[in-house]
């Protein structure tokens, strides 16, 4: 049923122009679309009613930025994500082994970017034997391997860690090591429910690896429960363009919930790994190998892939988290047309912001990802906090912001970034440079895939909330505290309920 009728609920105010109505009222939505939006509103035949009972009514919420495998399999990862030294962790491992001892073991989140020495295949083969060990860090962009599991993965032997180009290329060989029972379509359904029940109605996955097909699978298996879409990479491209897909078609064997997305390059590192590309070196310069990062293309490699994939009809995704990427980025965009995004935008100029804006180019951007790079930023980019997650700077300057999680590297929580938007901090301190901060109503705004107040002629995508989520407490830390404890009573995508608490 892709219809039904919202009885009593009490709509939010999205956009800037937006006069929500002083009472409640009932929201008819018709095979997908909503199509009435009034008090009274009758019931056409055969539709079902819901009673809002006066809770708070807005557009369904996305995540622009999930890894959707990777955070389907994080539940069944070592957790190292609180290890604070090398020695935690090869401890952590050490008593997982005691316990599994010829389980292969696979960690996520350790953050080695506030460690004061760089670790070693060695120490790790100290304490894991001949059982394969593949510890991803935090941020995706590099792990720290066992002898065994360099091997089994066909990797060169070596005694550092595995980053950047190289380990994305090995990340989807993951699956020979551990199997694939943590993306069964069973997983994948518990993890869109649980996104569900948050009011997400849809996802931008970028996960590594696979291809279109493996969504028509799951699709067919009744992983449809929310909007996707699903971006390639270089090295499937040339088949993209070959099926003939362009940024919002269906994708085949899925319904127009299931569409293609943009061409997704990584154009720079982290800053966790030091590899972000930045126009001045990092404040630890002497230790790196590349003083102030480093471009993963080079200017040309880059321009290729854009015009390519803008050629073909695609948006282009580009990651981009040191200021001198988000410039080469910004740039190639300018000399071939391409539209789309930069993902991250973590460090910038106030002149590329302008740029940006120019251009037409989103940003993308990860908020909760400030909790945990507060520290390291004032760290090894020292004078550099004050442009960094400049969300005030774009919205000012009229760039189109779009929120979202980079699930695993964050959690898949709509609520914790956008309550991160408005407070930035996750502790007793103030707000990191609370210039940059943004309103709840902002967040919200940019939260919701561009939807305005709900009103006939909207998608029939829909959250449900128990609390009003522009409601203000005491001072930004009051009101990201609600914001965080925000729960949806029902969620809706294309008129059929997907998640209801009523």
């Amino acid at each position: 049923m892709t219809s039904l009728v919202i009885r009593n609920a009490r709509l939010v105010p999205v956009g800037a122009g937006d006069a929500a109505p002083d009472v409640p009222v009932d929201v008819v939505v018709q095979h997908g679309t909503v199509t009435e939006v009034r008090r009274g509103a009758e019931r056409p035949d055969g539709v079902p009613e819901m009673d809002a009972g006066g809770r708070w009514l807005t557009p369904g919420l996305w995540d622009q930025h999930v890894h959707l495998a990777q955070w389907t399999l994080a539940s069944q990862r070592l957790d190292l994500a609180s290890a604070r030294s090398p020695e935690a962790v090869t401890a952590a491992v050490a008593e997982r082994l005691g316990a599994y001892p010829d389980t292969p073991v696979v960690g996520w989140g350790h953050r080695s970017g506030g460690w004061d020495r760089d670790v070693t295949v060695s120490e790790l083969d100290a304490v894991s034997g001949d059982t394969p060990v593949v510890l991803i860090s935090g941020d995706g962009h590099h792990a720290w391997l066992n002898t065994t599991a360099l091997m089994h993965l066909a990797m060169p032997v070596r005694d550092s860690v595995v980053s950047e180009t190289e380990w994305f290329s090995v990340y989807p060989r993951l699956v020979t090591l551990v199997g694939n029972d943590g993306t069964s379509p069973e997983a994948f359904l518990r993890t869109l429910d649980a996104a569900a029940a948050q009011g997400v109605v849809g996802i931008v996955d970028f996960e590594f690896g696979g291809g279109a097909a493996e969504w028509a699978e799951r699709w067919a298996a009744g992983c449809d429960r929310l909007r996707i879409r699903w971006a390639t990479y270089a090295d499937s491209l040339d088949e993209v363009i070959a099926a003939g897909l362009r940024t919002g078609d269906p994708l085949p064997g899925c319904d127009d919930r299931a569409t293609m997305g943009p061409l997704k390059i990584i154009s720079d590192g982290s800053l966790n790994t030091r590899t972000a590309w930045c126009c001045e070196p990092y404040a630890d310069a002497h230790r790196l190998e590349y003083p102030s990062g480093q471009p993963n293309l080079s200017g040309a490699e880059l321009r290729d892939l854009l015009g390519r994939a803008h050629g073909a009809g695609l948006e282009v995704a580009t990651h981009a988290i040191g200021d001198a990427a988000v410039a080469e980025a910004l740039a190639s965009y300018a000399d071939t047309g391409a539209r789309g995004s930069i993902e991250h935008a973590q460090m910038v100029s106030r002149d590329d912001v302008r740029r940006m804006a120019g251009l037409g180019i989103r940003a993308s951007v990860q908020p909760a990802h400030l909790l945990d790079d507060r520290d390291l930023t004032e760290k090894i980019w020292p004078g550099r906090a004050g442009r960094c997650y400049a969300f005030r700077w774009m919205l000012d300057a009229g760039v189109e912001l779009a929120l979202g999680s980079d699930a695993p590297v964050s959690p898949l929580d709509p609520w914790l970034a956008i309550a991160a938007a408005v407070h930035r901090s996750a502790d007793e301190r103030d707000p990191w440079h609370a210039e940059q901060a943004l309103t709840p109503r902002e967040a919200l705004a940019a939260s919701v895939d561009g939807q305005p107040m709900v009103a006939p002629g909207s998608r029939g995508d829909l959250v449900l909330l128990d609390s009003d989520p522009l409601a203000t407490g005491a001072g930004t830390a009051g009101t990201a505290e609600a914001l965080r404890h925000t729960r949806a009573a029902l969620t809706v995508v294309a008129g059929l309920v997907v998640h209801s608490a009523l």
